[in-house]
């Protein structure tokens, strides 16, 4: 009998949702920065009729070899293509019936225009040990033409699925050339509003080895709903059978170079449970104090001073990538709100420039960078994590290209304290605008329980006051126009 399709999740869906969790947490991050500053029908393969006994070993008992490198069997550049910046990690375990070396080329998060795009390749080599009279080709061949009757089976078969629940799996397709057999099959499926996935599939058989490998990708915008499928587009069939078929023929290859030089040999799995390796650390830039205040930021300052009377002011400079960051502050922490009442008030403006490899101004990679701001709040608002509160997210329409604005209330950290944010992209620069601030009994912690937040109406006001400034400033008009 057919062995029924596997209907669980792949692997690499646990890691797209943890990634997910991992972006709403890092949008929590709205504590002191606010006030001090932030850095941005087809006949089977003939069965294998060799049928010298071999127990539970290799085609013939031999001394345990090295193990199966699988990572380096797919090209670098290759992989770059498929999994740009992917984290790779490979694994191995001696089984009761197979030696299982694996690898996985993993991306989640590919920044590309508007979308944020994941990616990921997984392959899995199984060597075979001989079973009896039953060679490890033999036991080799048994699972491949298994896992072909799975795939025959999951064409046509009707899987139970809830009304919101859709599948598609698509008919084998032979690849010709490639081992002793080998064929792909695609597979989509949709699972409410929270899932949307597809995959390639690809198996062969080489000797005594079987190789399995999968490739997924997919796409959302960044203005999407976090942990939603809102506008996913996963990969077609046609895509993702060509890749997977291209990508089985580099592990069918390297698996009958590695039988050559270890003819009859069983190999080895690595002593430890595998090893993960990153790509190479990007160290983050640290900002540079500015000796003088930037002429842009002077011309906001009549205004600053309006909402932050007295401030100590800082300019920081940075550049990440083709991101060249400006950064002006206006800070006091020691206001008086009345008799026996501290205040704390702070205006902060980044502003990014992009540029391109030409040194151009970048007018797409701003809009991109804006769709993951806009995307990042809109993925907040209205909710509460912990200490941190999101207000609605609100649309700005006489601002710049594109603007829009959130409230948001955070008592982690050193202080706690409310801000109105807003964010506009003007041509080629986003800028981040933040008004901050409480109010507490004099003598109080700034993070006390008995902090006042700065009310929504006067954050919500003194952002745009701010922003309409620097924008005013940046077109030559007068304060006020």
């Amino acid at each position: 009998m057919p062995r029924p399709p596997r209907q669980g999740r792949p692997a690499w869906l646990v890691p797209t949702l943890a990634a997910a969790l991992v972006v709403l947490v890092a949008a929590a991050g709205v504590g002191a920065f606010l006030l001090y500053g932030k850095v941005s029908g087809i006949a089977l393969p003939p069965a294998s009729t060799e049928s010298s006994p071999a127990g539970r070993s290799a085609d013939k008992p031999a001394a345990a070899a090295t193990g199966v490198d699988v990572c380096a069997m797919l090209p670098a550049d290759e992989a770059d293509r498929l999994v740009p910046d992917a984290t790779v990690g490979k694994s191995s375990r001696d089984g009761d019936y197979t030696v299982t070396f694996s690898c996985d080329w993993v991306n989640q998060r590919i920044s590309f225009g508007e979308f944020w795009r994941s990616r990921e390749i997984d392959v899995k080599i199984d060597q075979h040990k001989g079973e009896g009279a039953k060679t490890g080709r033999s036991m080799a061949q048994n699972s491949y033409e298994m896992d072909y009757r799975s795939g025959k089976f999951s064409e046509t078969a009707k899987p139970s699925l809830d009304p919101e629940e859709k599948e598609y799996i698509s008919p084998i397709k032979e690849i010709q050339g490639v081992g002793d057999g080998a064929f792909a099959q695609y597979t989509w499926r949709r699972d409410g509003t929270h899932l949307w996935y597809a995959f390639g599939t690809a198996h062969a058989r080489v000797g005594d080895m079987t190789i399995e490998v999968e490739y997924q990708a997919s796409q959302q915008r960044k203005d999407a709903q976090i942990l939603t499928n809102e506008g996913t587009q996963a990969v077609t069939e046609e895509n993702a059978i060509r890749e997977v078929s291209g990508l089985i023929a580099h592990f069918v290859k390297g698996a009958a170079a590695w039988q050559a030089q270890h003819p009859g040999v069983l190999a080895k799995p690595e002593p430890s449970a595998g090893a993960t390796r990153s790509p190479s650390v990007r160290p983050t830039p640290s900002p540079t104090v500015l000796a003088d205040f930037p002429a842009e930021c002077g011309a906001v300052t009549p205004a600053a001073t309006r909402l932050v009377p007295e401030p100590t002011t800082r300019a920081r400079g940075t550049v990440v990538g083709a991101d060249s960051q400006t950064e002006c502050r206006w800070l006091n922490l020691d206001l008086s709100g009345g008799e026996g009442v501290k205040k704390i008030r702070s205006v902060l403006i980044t502003v990014h420039r992009f540029t391109n490899r030409a040194g151009a101004v970048d007018e797409p990679a701003a809009k991109s960078f804006y769709a993951s701001e806009y995307g990042r709040a809109k993925g907040t608002a209205g909710s509460a994590i912990g200490p941190i509160t999101w207000g609605k997210l609100t649309e700005v329409e006489d601002l710049g290209d594109q603007a829009h604005r959130q409230y948001v209330q955070s008592r982690s950290g050193e202080v706690s304290a409310s801000s109105g944010s807003m964010v506009v992209r003007e041509g080629a620069s986003v800028i981040e605008v933040d008004f901050s601030g409480h109010q507490r009994p004099e003598g109080a912690a700034t993070n006390s329980p008995k902090v006042e937040f700065m009310s929504e109406k006067e954050a919500m006001e003194g952002v745009r006051i701010v922003a309409k400034a620097y924008l005013d400033g940046l077109a030559g008009r007068p304060e006020g126009n």
